[in-house]
């Protein structure tokens, strides 16, 4: 054994990072660029680079390294990246390499079929592909459950939100679900008795993309390390250095691709923001998904729906469709907070967005606990849209069961991301506020670095260095409390 592990295990993490580096490009080419034809070789080149870093990650020497680095004279980051090492090791050596490679194929294969099955609202052909990612899927449940000793959701929640339980979550969701439906409803009412007008289209696509370049910019996003692309579902991918963000267009709808780019501008600047002497180091990387989709709502709904973001926003709007009528201040405030449950999750607004996610939810574990079938989904999909929102999906594949992207690759236990991410979001803004009492009057000018400073120093710099009940108490002085998301809708909306 080498006198001394950590340098060693410094050296592998860092060639791990790389190759995380290049697979993100060619997944985000793959999304944007790529041809069609290209999707069966891409996704095998994938495979095979998932399966040299699943070597690499859990060659025997590595173990053994992380074990006598325990007893190195280290310092307390070093600890910290030491205790991510050894987590993503762990995480990593249960899976043998033929389910590591054949859940990478099969994503790649349900994802590349998605894009136009969904198109043509084809369940039927979608299925059997979701079938075989549902089925390896749950093999990797249940080996990550026997070892954790948990339930098999539980076990891929915790590779998206480490330290969170479905126990837990069934309890802040059966809070929301007691108040949620009652403020829905009355804020619907609310609203139905001040009509806004809509914004009068088309809307090229052209002149969407430059409002959202326009926008990206407002909110600090750095060019020289990052692009704005066009792609099936909007997403942010790439590496601090080089963030990818993507978005679709609707011409007939300005909001759904401008919010879009914001959410993930929020996304790109905490990924741009993670301290850079970490690079390519397990400490380096963002805390959790759910502190991830924080910074994404924090920037789309707290900020980016705001009266003091939209008055900076819409003479760039006037300027690219013309000065009409919903253009007022008033109107497109009120536009942009519009509640009206709808079909669709990434256009949902923030009062009935939980919904969206709550279903999702109820759904993949059952799905992973063995509960139902890929078969029962889409009737599920259609009871809970119901009860929740009111709405029905029967028949309507493409804007009910086949709208996310998530399953299609395996990403069970990442939806409740959203829900938690906007209740760390909401306390966040509070923390934000008490710590900076002219807050206000630096939005309503237009100066967004007092609050992008305040989020650089209590979470961007962070990195992984914290759980996220230490990195949420440090920043807001309590751990995670639903009732600042409550708060924050009631004063919103109410």
């Amino acid at each position: 054994m080498e006198k001394h592990a950590y340098p060693q295990l410094v050296r592998t993490f860092q060639r791990l990072s790389r190759f995380s580096h290049l697979s993100a490009i060619a997944g985000w080419d793959m999304a944007t660029m790529m041809p069609p034809g290209g999707s069966r070789a891409r996704g095998e080149a994938l495979a095979e680079l998932g399966v040299l870093q699943h070597q690499l990650l859990t060659d025997k020497k590595v173990g053994a390294w992380i074990e006598a680095a325990q007893q190195e004279d280290l310092s307390e980051d070093e600890r910290a990246n030491l205790r991510e090492m050894r987590r993503a090791y762990d995480q990593a050596a249960l899976l043998p390499e033929s389910l590591v490679e054949a859940k990478s194929l099969a994503g790649n294969r349900c994802e590349h079929a998605w894009r136009s099955q969904r198109k043509n609202n084809d369940w039927q052909g979608f299925a059997p592909n979701l079938k075989e990612v549902v089925r390896l899927s749950r093999e990797e449940a249940a080996i990550r459950a026997e070892a954790k000793g948990c339930s098999r959701y539980d076990a891929l929640l915790d590779i998206y939100e480490p330290g969170m339980t479905g126990a837990r979550l069934d309890v802040l969701f059966a809070d929301l679900k007691r108040w949620l439906p009652s403020l829905l409803q009355e804020v619907v009412d609310k609203q139905a008795s001040r009509p806004c007008l809509d914004p009068q289209g088309p809307f090229p696509t052209e002149k969407q993309r430059d409002l959202g370049l326009h926008a990206m910019g407002l909110l600090g996003f750095d060019f020289d390390r990052g692009r704005l692309d066009i792609s099936a579902h909007p997403f942010c991918g790439g590496v601090p250095e080089d963030v990818r963000i993507t978005t679709r267009y609707n011409e007939d709808d300005v909001l759904s691709a401008l919010f879009g780019v914001i959410h993930e501008t929020g996304h790109a600047r905490y990924e741009q923001n993670l301290p850079p002497q970490w690079a390519g180091q397990p400490v380096g990387h963002a805390r959790s998904m759910g502190v991830h989709e924080s910074q994404s709502l924090f920037f789309e709904m707290q900020l980016g729906r705001s009266p003091a973001f939209l008055q900076h926003l819409l003479p760039a709007i006037r300027q690219r469709f013309g000065d009409q009528p919903a253009f007022t201040l008033d109107n497109f405030v009120a536009w942009s907070q519009r509640v009206k449950p709808g079909y669709i999750r990434v256009d949902a607004d923030e009062v009935s967005y939980p919904a969206h996610v709550i279903l999702r939810y109820e759904i993949e574990r059952a799905l992973i606990d063995g509960d139902i079938e890929v078969e029962d989904i889409p009737g599920l999909w259609d009871e809970k849209m119901q009860q929740y929102l009111g709405l029905s999906t029967a028949g309507n594949y493409q804007n009910g069961c086949m709208q996310d992207i998530h399953w299609t690759d395996g990403g069970f236990g990442y939806f409740p991301s959203y829900t938690l991410g906007a209740m760390y979001a909401a306390q966040l803004f509070s923390a934000a506020r008490r710590a900076l009492p002219d807050l206000d009057a630096h939005l309503n000018a237009g100066n967004f670095s007092p609050l992008f400073n305040w989020l650089r120093q209590n979470i961007w710099q962070h990195g992984s260095r914290f759980t996220t009940a230490e990195l949420l108490t440090m920043a807001t002085g309590e751990e995670l409390n639903s009732d600042f998301f409550r708060q924050h809708l009631t004063a919103r909306y109410l």
